[in-house]
């Protein structure tokens, strides 16, 4: 029973979130796990939340 956890800027659409995990559930299923045996958590940060390069994401352009 893989866990997925994928981190991202928040502002995707539920629609966007919806494709990413079918796309991500397939993957796995096609390694042979049942699909009812994968779980994904998105974790939607918001930009200020997050740095590289020490400056806030929310300060640079994307």
């Amino acid at each position: 029973m893989p866990i997925v956890i994928v981190e991202m800027w928040e502002g995707r659409t539920i629609e966007q979130k919806k494709k990413l995990v079918k796309g991500i559930t397939s993957v796995i299923t096609d390694m042979g796990v049942r699909p009812e045996g994968v779980t994904i958590l998105i974790k939607d940060n918001p930009k200020h939340n997050w740095a590289r390069g020490g400056k806030l994401a929310s300060e640079t352009s994307p």
